[in-house]
């Protein structure tokens, strides 16, 4: 009998992973990543075509380790460990999806984070964005009228600069309202009309039937990300302060060794993301003495605070700016 529970015990794989703290990486550092065949180390945010502010220190975005294919014993030592957290596989690995599959659309994630980070910065920086179309639903009211690319200027006379922003607007036209739209297309501003349709969640608002994203309109500025294999949304913040560290004068640290996580919308919102706890901890093992939380995430993040690491509450872009100018002042910054 001990000899089968030795067998099954060590050979037997259980539908669980493992949870724990994962790799933290240096926004305004490098990464090393593979090129041709070669292995080369580039910074992990690059800003080109315009003038830049040196950057160093740390702005540490934070990631969560997954320890699949257990076995029994492998499970209960990474649930012993006091380290890792102890899940069932099918809420990291849908069974309706491959793990390949999984890892793309982590991948997806981490482009639109990217993306998000991006404008999120240069929103806050008052550079030039553009909010452009990026597709037309095939049966939607905007089919034959807008088309991918278009830049979308104002709606009912309302100027809009982000998806939200569009959303508010065309929500409280009532179906059947006709709507006109200022665009920019190839270079030439023109107004196309639209008779929005019903919403499908709410029969009472109005509906586009497009998807849009906010775009760096300033020819002369391209930023480039290097992240390796870390996927998922919950870099967007800190790679959005990055961002705006290179393009403003002075350290925005202040010297202090600052790591943190949460999503970014074009809005500088910033979301909660979840395994809060595993990133103090790696964030805290990393050296960090700061760590930046989305406001949502506290509760959670309190309830294993780790020793001499500051959590300060976060809900928005210009708040961690803030944050951090406070907290290089010597003066207090919300905290969870």
């Amino acid at each position: 009998m001990l000899l089968a529970l030795l067998v099954v015990g060590n050979q037997v794989r259980v539908p669980y992973v493992a949870l724990g703290p994962g790799p933290t990486l240096n926004t305004l550092g490098t990464a090393k990543v593979e090129d041709d065949g070669e292995v080369v180390e580039r910074r992990v945010v690059q800003i080109d075509g315009v003038p830049t502010e040196p950057a160093d220190g740390h702005l540490d975005l934070t990631t969560v380790s997954v320890h699949d294919g257990l076995t029994l014993f492998s499970a209960l030592g990474k649930w012993m460990s006091g380290t890792y957290s102890v899940t069932p596989r099918d809420e990291v690995y849908p069974p309706d999806r491959t793990t390949e599959e999984v890892r793309q659309e982590n991948t997806a994630q981490m482009v639109g984070s990217e993306e998000n980070a991006t404008a999120a910065a240069l929103r806050y920086l008052d550079r030039p964005t553009a909010l452009r179309v990026a597709g037309v639903e095939p049966d939607g009211p905007a089919k034959g009228v807008l088309q991918v690319g278009d830049e979308v200027v104002r709606i009912a006379g309302v100027e809009v600069e982000t998806v939200k922003q569009m959303r508010e607007v065309v929500s409280k036209k009532a179906p059947g309202t006709e709507v006109p739209i200022e665009i920019v297309r190839q270079g030439a501003p023109q107004t196309v009309t639209v008779t929005v349709a019903q919403h499908p969640a709410d029969e009472e608002n109005g509906f586009l039937g497009v998807t849009a994203h906010v775009v760096n309109a300033d020819p002369s500025l391209k930023v480039t990300y290097t992240v390796g294999d870390i996927g998922g949304p919950s870099a967007g913040m800190m790679l959005a302060l990055a961002v705006i560290d290179q393009l403003t004068p002075g350290a925005l640290t202040h010297g202090e060794f600052v790591a943190g996580t949460g999503t970014i919308d074009p809005d500088g919102e910033v979301g909660p993301i979840g395994g809060i706890t595993h990133k103090t901890r790696a964030a805290r093992d990393a050296g960090a003495k700061v760590f930046l939380v989305p406001a949502r995430n506290c509760a959670e993040a309190v309830s294993e605070r780790p020793d001499g690491l500051e959590l300060v509450k976060v809900e928005s872009l210009d708040g961690a700016v803030d944050a951090l100018d406070a907290i290089g002042a010597g003066k207090p910054a919300p905290t969870c």
